[in-house]
């Protein structure tokens, strides 16, 4: 005998649980089914805790830096980790706290902690219990890729995930992949005190930006103690000691580097394996993630997928978009999609990038006339101020619209001035505009205005 209800949702991360509230308050009977814990990646191991952890190393920076500022510190700065990964774990359980107090007021909303897996397209087994609905949404999200390196599986390794819980200081983190999640980690842990080691098989870091803003990306790392090898693969990984070996190429040339402790940030994979999609008939793409529409509706009518399991977006804030757009489509009978979505998202290093639309590599291969201006933000009075130069600035407009194609902030406040120009971007308004708008001084965002006025073509 099934459990009849409106809708199931599976997966509480990002959009799961705003979906069920609202429509739990839509006076719908909802089931929200969660295997592990609320809040999702985000909440748990992913924004909250690594920005809170990105906090505490920045505070050990700045403690360092402050004769730089005339200010004296006695003795020399020291870096308390369970005393950092308690303050982690207060934050990230007061927000699974509110989370869970939130939902907990919905009468017609029932919390079930189990995996759910189809039996057929309307139906999900958690447990014992057997689930049934005619809408049924999936939010399952994703998890860290495991390469197939040789004796991998007789060292302990860690994930974005498992390194939440390591509350000593690693003596020398090796760190494989030099994207996103894995820089963040080196930039904290260096600022922490840790030897850390990044082993990228490509050219240069965040490959995915442009060769100007990887090269400062580098840089900004590389000044704080972070060491880099590139075009560099893993052959093997061993035990050594207490530590691990990990055995690499680079071209003919072979070498070993031995760390205390290996994170492997090598990307993420959807978590369609024990859902068991084939039994309700659900699509996935070659790399295992669910397809949709632009609405975000699968191939089976009643069921949608939201957030990285869709392969839409990888982010918190796109799959909270996600969550609005299933809400407005299903409960308000409205017609917003994904299509159109600006590709915007940060890499929060410290100074953070912020980057909204195009690359200038996109914007190239296009083969549409456009202009671009750089900056750098040593030019930027805030910057000099506060005594942190690095980076840069970057915009690319279309150069018969006067419309903003994309842009990059990397240095001071990147995150949140770039933000600025995404708006320019939403609304359709031409560069002109901004440029001719007075900006408060002294401030980043003053400089974006001035750095519009110096617009060029592409060669």
């Amino acid at each position: 005998m099934s459990d009849q209800f409106d809708a199931i949702v599976i997966g509480a991360g990002q959009s799961g649980p705003f979906l069920a509230a609202r429509l739990a308050e839509a006076g719908r009977t909802v089931a929200l089914v969660e295997r592990e814990h609320l809040g999702g990646t985000c909440v748990n191991d992913g924004c909250t805790p690594t920005k809170t952890l990105v906090a505490s190393a920045r505070a050990a920076w700045a403690a360092r830096r402050a004769a730089d500022f005339g200010v004296r510190v006695q003795g020399p700065v020291s870096v308390d980790m369970p005393a950092v990964k308690a303050r982690k774990d207060a934050i990230v359980q007061a927000s699974v706290t509110g989370l869970t107090n939130w939902l907990n007021g919905y009468k017609s909303l029932e919390y079930i902690k189990g995996e759910g897996r189809f039996v057929s397209p309307t139906q999900v087994q958690v447990g014992s219990r057997l689930l049934q609905s005619e809408q049924i949404f999936i939010n399952a999200g994703a998890r860290a890729s495991i390469p197939d390196w040789p004796g991998l599986n007789d060292v302990p390794y860690l994930t974005n995930s498992s390194i939440m819980e390591l509350d000593t200081l690693p003596g020398h983190l090796i760190i494989a992949g030099a994207s996103y999640i894995g820089l963040e980690f080196a930039h904290m842990y260096s600022r922490f005190g840790s030897k850390v080691t990044v082993i990228e098989r490509g050219p240069r870091p965040a490959q995915r930006e442009d060769a100007d803003i990887s090269t400062h990306i580098r840089q900004i790392l590389e000044a704080e103690g972070t060491s880099f090898l590139f075009d560099t693969t893993v052959e093997a990984v061993a035990r050594a000691g207490n530590g691990v070996l990990v055995s690499l190429k680079s071209g003919t040339r072979r070498v070993s580097v031995e760390g205390s402790h290996l994170l492997i940030a090598l990307g993420r994979k959807p978590n369609t394996a024990a859902l068991d999609l084939p039994a309700a008939g659900v699509a996935t793409d070659p790399r295992g993630y669910i397809v949709t529409d632009d609405h975000l509706r699968t191939n089976v009518p009643g069921i949608w997928a939201m957030g990285d399991i869709n392969g839409r977006g990888a982010f918190t804030h796109t799959s909270y978009n996600d969550f609005e757009i299933v809400a407005d489509n299903v409960i308000d009978g409205g017609t917003r999609s994904v299509a159109g979505r600006i590709p915007v998202y940060g890499l929060f290093i410290d100074p953070p990038l912020g980057r909204i639309g195009m690359t200038e590599a996109e914007v190239r291969n296009s083969g549409r006339k456009a202009l671009m201006a750089t900056r750098l933000m040593s030019n930027v009075s805030r910057a000099r101020e506060r005594g942190e130069t690095q980076g840069m600035m970057k915009v690319l407009v279309d150069a018969q619209t006067h419309q903003v194609l994309g842009a990059a902030v990397l240095g001071i406040g990147g995150d949140e001035v770039v933000q600025s120009l995404l708006q320019l971007m939403a609304a359709k308004t031409p560069y002109t505009t901004m440029m001719h708008t007075v900006h408060i001084h002294p401030t980043v965002s003053e400089l974006i205005p001035t750095m519009l006025a110096d617009l060029k073509p592409l060669d």
